[in-house]
């Protein structure tokens, strides 16, 4: 069948302002929305700029609002969108470099910030450090983060303060504060805890429903609000 595109394009080398460009594309209900763009770069304008590699929804690299929603294009099908237009625009709040083309390094930055790798003051022992089954599920759903950014760029949070560090970043402050292995725990806290830290988040939970890897997301930052409060009772923002 035939399906209409209308795809977000901007070019900042050539274009003064950017603009919409429609492309129809024959498609099996079952094709992915990326196989689409990959069509249309192919065989109809080699000119179209967007981000991939696995294709398998493990890299997170292409990213981009698809009918107004968040997602991989490459873990939606054409059938998830019946009738009409598919509008693919690039991720919100991102600057747009080409296309659907987006600066991640800023994004990227704030979790480097965070230290996103195990602290422990203590020597390192003879072989690995041991964590116990039990505590390992306590950070199952959220070492499934690949930093894709869609539920940042989904969070309305960001069009109100631009600084509030974000979900995704969020997500990670909890990966290493709930690890047993990690010895950063109250410095960890600390560093979120703070007015562009982790309350700005007011449970929109557009963050949760973007998510492709099904990440608990605003579950995750309520429990981190929770922790700060019974560290910091009297700190709290």
């Amino acid at each position: 069948m035939d399906v209409n595109f209308r795809i977000f394009r901007f070019d900042p080398q050539v274009d003064k302002e950017p603009g919409y460009r429609n492309y129809t594309v024959s498609a099996e209900p079952w094709d992915r929305i990326l196989d689409c763009l990959n069509k249309i770069r192919w065989e109809q304008d080699g000119t179209l700029g967007y981000r991939m590699s696995c294709a398998h929804g493990v890299c997170g690299s292409d990213g981009m609002r698809i009918n107004g929603k968040c997602a991989l294009a490459c873990q939606k099908l054409v059938k998830d969108y019946p009738g009409g237009e598919i509008v693919v625009e690039p991720l919100p709040h991102f600057k747009v470099l080409k296309d659907l083309i987006v600066d991640v390094d800023g994004f990227l930055s704030t979790i480097k910030v965070l230290h996103p790798h195990l602290v422990d003051p203590e020597s390192p022992p003879e072989q690995e450090r041991l964590q116990s089954p039990d505590d390992r599920r306590k950070i199952d759903d959220v070492i499934r983060c690949i930093l894709c950014a869609c539920c940042t760029a989904s969070c309305p949070v960001l069009a109100e303060n631009p600084k509030y560090i974000g979900p995704a970043a969020l997500v990670w402050a909890y990966r290493f504060i709930h690890d047993s292995r990690d010895g950063r725990y109250t410095e960890r806290l600390k560093q979120i805890n703070d007015h562009d830290g982790v309350w700005p988040c007011v449970n929109y939970f557009e963050c949760t429903r973007v998510c492709p890897k099904g990440i608990p997301v605003t579950k995750s930052i309520n429990q981190l609000k929770r922790e700060i409060q019974k560290a910091f009772p009297e700190r709290s923002e």
